[in-house]
């Protein structure tokens, strides 16, 4: 996603700096003057109906949002005003990757311990609350938003072009596994009279679902060390991805570029690795032209964990007591469930997860899809995957080399080789 390279070392470089001290506090100005509340997220959190029931709640509150498309761009921007003490925002969102090293300046936010948060922490899973918290437990920077239960999003008009079934039950048959899943691309291909049209949307975004199904950890293990030799898990995307490649399945389309969201429009490839949070994204880049056309299978390997986020108040804000009462609404029952109506986002609430309200949701532009049997139904029993401070530029060093072999620039065995030296280099 275009990730900085630089996100720890201009963090550690904030810690450094610790005396850039925070301008905000508790003596903030929610003195009864009118309020801007400034959330900066990225992507699409489904929160303008939320907005709405809070600035009713809250007379002479207004919301803004600013929301960043490219993750990339978020991070590097986030990172770099708070590493230098600059306004970041009311309430800014932290993606799952980053976590753990805005943990390493978690002195740049407020301590939800010390505003009630360990008062409303049995709310989430038990793990959705410690991801946010430092090792010693004195200090949590995040309130938990939704989590990414993954499942396969298809084409029904593909797949019945290339001579496939199209029902979700049937559908799901066809790749119990990653193995069956790469048959039936094969499958896909002889059967479509496009030729112009891919199985699958690119090797990176299969790459990255294979790796957060298989165990706890993906490139660091839980003291930050690299592994990236100890980890099978890694070799085993990266041959999956390969073979994708080479059996000609892929569309080569780098994710949340512009050529991938002309793609879903365009109807370009018939599969793609599908987090909860993803379907609204599909829904936003496909337009109603689309809606019935997609539809939701199982993912082969039987489920899998890829996304979440946070909500958090940088110290710089002005207005954090308003800020804090906003990110514990978004956070809590009805914030969450507007967000999951609006975009797909799947709750980090178990209270929810028994709910009609959920267990019986449906998405009426991926053909009336039970969703909330798709992703709810395994939400409690999702487990979560850490990844280290510098997660991101070794993610970022690997998909490079992986688009490098699927670009057709690098044999598969060279481009393990270059993948394996930039994620050391990227991991010092």
């Amino acid at each position: 996603m275009n990730r900085t390279r630089q996100f720890a070392a201009t963090l550690a470089t904030a810690i450094a700096l610790g005396g850039l001290a925070a301008c905000g506090g508790s003596g903030s100005s929610d003195d009864g003057d009118d309020i801007t509340l400034r959330v900066n997220l990225f992507g699409k959190f489904g929160y303008a109906e939320a907005y709405k029931k809070f600035e009713a709640d809250h007379p002479g509150v207004t919301i803004v949002e600013t929301a960043e498309g490219d993750l990339g761009k978020y991070n590097t921007k986030l990172t770099q005003q708070i590493a230098a003490g600059g306004d970041a925002g009311d309430v800014v969102a932290i993606e799952e990757g980053q976590t753990v090293a805005f943990l390493a300046a978690a002195n740049k936010f407020v301590n939800l311990q010390d505003e009630g948060g360990n008062d409303v922490k049995d709310r989430w899973l038990p793990w959705v609350w410690d991801k946010a918290t430092s090792a010693d437990g004195k200090t949590t920077i995040g309130y938990g938003t939704d989590v990414g239960g993954l499942a396969m999003c298809y084409r029904r008009d593909l797949f019945e072009k290339a001579g496939l079934p199209t029902d979700r039950a049937e559908v799901a048959k066809l790749w119990p596994t990653w193995d069956a899943y790469i048959a039936t691309g094969k499958k896909f291909q002889q059967g479509t009279k496009d030729k112009k049209v891919a199985f699958v949307d690119s090797s990176t975004n299969t790459y990255n679902s294979i790796l957060m199904q298989e165990g706890d950890h993906t490139y660091f293990d839980r003291d930050d060390e690299l592994v990236f030799d100890d980890n099978p898990a890694i070799k085993s995307a990266w041959d999956y991805s390969v073979e994708m490649t080479e059996a000609d399945l892929s569309a080569q389309l780098k994710a949340f570029s512009d050529e991938w969201n002309a793609g879903f429009k365009n109807g370009s490839f018939a599969t793609i690795a599908c987090p909860a949070w993803m379907t609204g994204y599909i829904k936003d880049q496909s337009g109603e032209a689309n809606a019935g056309k997609w539809d939701i299978a199982t993912v082969p390997g039987g489920g899998g964990n890829w996304g979440g986020s946070w909500l958090a108040v940088p110290q710089t804000s002005k207005h954090q007591e308003m800020a804090l009462e906003l990110i514990d609404y978004l956070s809590d029952e009805e914030g969450q469930m507007l967000a999951f109506e609006a975009e797909g986002r799947l709750p980090s609430l178990p209270a929810l997860y028994d709910q009609a309200a959920l267990k019986e949701a449906k998405n009426v532009y991926f053909n009336d899809a039970p969703i909330g049997q798709l992703f709810a139904a395994g939400a409690a029993g999702l487990e979560p995957v850490y990844l280290g401070t510098k997660n991101v530029p070794v993610r970022d060093a690997v998909e490079n080399a992986l688009r490098s072999v699927e670009n057709g620039e690098v044999p598969p065995a060279r481009g393990w080789d270059d993948a394996k030296a930039a994620a050391t280099k990227a991991a010092r």
